[in-house]
């Protein structure tokens, strides 16, 4: 069996990633694999949905891995209601190396499960939303990462799978020209690490978002 897995978690990386590689694999051969793991931005899970959907592809399955949020509690603004998500404005230089919006080996955990899912499937290839923040950073978000995972899967004696970030060396900027001519429903994806009901506007992914379609002299859909 052929194909491919993508991560999809319903956000604007993803969801452009999964239409993407549904263009050039066929949707027919693409599986969506969306994680949920106690993120306080949950509405992004019927984002995801919604995506796969509009992607055509074969499948979505959508799995509950909370325990990761639990095993970080204290660690992550993402998941621990007790730490408050920062503005982006609000962080020091040092402080956007790593912001406290990261939360502790998520992109290991989500392609190692991601990678098991693939296998199971006869499947040798996971892609994932990986990009380059323009304003801060994640370890997990790396080619050098994405180069030694592969080297560790490669270690598999029957069947490795490989992991693919097409998007690490891209800018916000450059994902959402591709998505505006993929025709990706932009109005069906969520980015505020807040989770409310509606874009906080300050958070470090709505400005990297914002600033994205303002630079393309297009409307975020759901700014409007």
């Amino acid at each position: 069996m052929s194909g491919a897995v993508v991560l999809l978690s319903g956000g604007l990386d993803s969801s452009t990633l999964l239409h993407a590689v549904a263009r050039d694999l066929g949707a027919k051969g693409v599986v969506a694999l969306t994680l949920c793991y106690g993120q306080k931005h949950a509405r992004e899970i019927a984002c995801a949905a919604a995506q796969a959907r509009a992607a055509g592809v074969s499948r979505h399955r959508i799995a509950d891995v909370a325990v990761l949020g639990a095993l970080v509690a204290g660690a992550s603004a993402l998941t621990d209601p007790a730490v408050p998500v920062p503005d982006l404005a609000g962080l020091s230089a040092a402080q956007r190396e790593q912001p406290s919006t990261y939360v502790p080996h998520r992109n290991l955990v989500f392609l190692s499960l991601a990678a098991a899912f693939a296998e199971a499937q006869g499947m040798h290839d996971v892609y994932y939303g990986a990009q380059r923040q323009d304003a801060y950073g994640y370890w997990d978000c790396t080619p050098a990462f994405a180069d030694r995972l592969n080297a560790v899967l490669a270690l598999n004696r029957r069947e490795p799978v490989r992991v693919h970030a097409p998007f690490a060396e891209l800018s916000k900027r450059d994902i959402v020209r591709l998505g505006l001519d993929l025709g990706v429903p932009y109005a069906e994806t969520w980015s505020c690490y807040r989770g409310g009901d509606r874009p906080c506007g300050a958070c470090p992914a709505c400005v990297e978002r914002g600033a994205a379609f303002r630079s393309l002299g297009v409307p975020d859909p759901l700014a409007a």
